[in-house]
C-alpha cells in the first residue's frame, strides 16, 4: 500500500479532535464490552483492517472470548450474545449502515427497555466515533500493525 498523509502531522487540531472523542468515550457509562462490540462490527462492516485488529486485540485484552469474536458476523444466528448486546450491535450495524435507513424505531424502541437515554446516546457516540475513524484509516491506509 502506498504511504499515504498522517492527518496527526498534517492537521493536529483535526486529530486532537478526533481523540476528544476518545476521551468522552473512556469517561461514559458504557461499558468496554458494549464498546468493543460496536468498535469490531462497525470495522468489519466498513472493512476497515487497521481498526478491526486494534480493537479485537483491546477486546481479547479485556476478556473477550475468541469465539465470541469469531461469530460477531453471525451475531443474530447465534445465542451466544445476550439481548442487551444484540441490541448493541443492531445499533451499531444501523448506524453504520446509514444509508439503509439508520438507527431504526424498532431498534431504539427496543434500546429504550434495556438502557436509560443517556446510555443509548453514548452508544450512539460510539457507533458514529468508530465509524469516523474508520473512514481515517482506510482513507489514509494505516497499515496494520505486524
Amino acid at each position: 500500500m502506498e504511504q499515504r498523509i498522517k492527518i496527526q502531522d498534517v492537521q493536529p487540531a483535526a486529530w486532537k479532535a478526533m481523540y476528544g472523542l476518545e476521551t468522552y468515550l473512556a469517561s461514559t457509562e458504557v461499558s468496554k464490552t458494549h464498546k468493543e462490540l460496536i468498535k469490531i462490527r462497525a470495522s468489519q462492516i466498513n472493512a476497515c483492517a487497521f481498526c478491526i485488529d486494534l480493537h479485537t486485540t483491546d477486546a481479547i485484552k479485556n476478556g473477550e472470548t475468541t469465539k465470541r469474536i469469531f461469530l460477531l458476523n453471525a451475531w443474530k444466528e447465534t445465542d451466544i450474545f445476550s439481548e442487551e448486546e444484540k441490541v448493541v450491535l443492531a445499533i451499531a450495524e444501523e448506524i453504520t449502515l446509514i444509508h439503509l435507513g439508520g438507527l431504526s424505531d424498532k431498534t431504539y424502541q427496543k434500546a429504550k427497555t434495556i438502557f436509560s437515554e443517556s446510555y443509548i446516546a453514548q452508544l450512539i457516540m460510539v457507533a458514529v466515533t468508530i465509524n469516523a475513524w474508520n473512514r481515517i484509516a482506510i482513507s489514509t491506509q494505516l497499515p496494520v500493525a505486524h
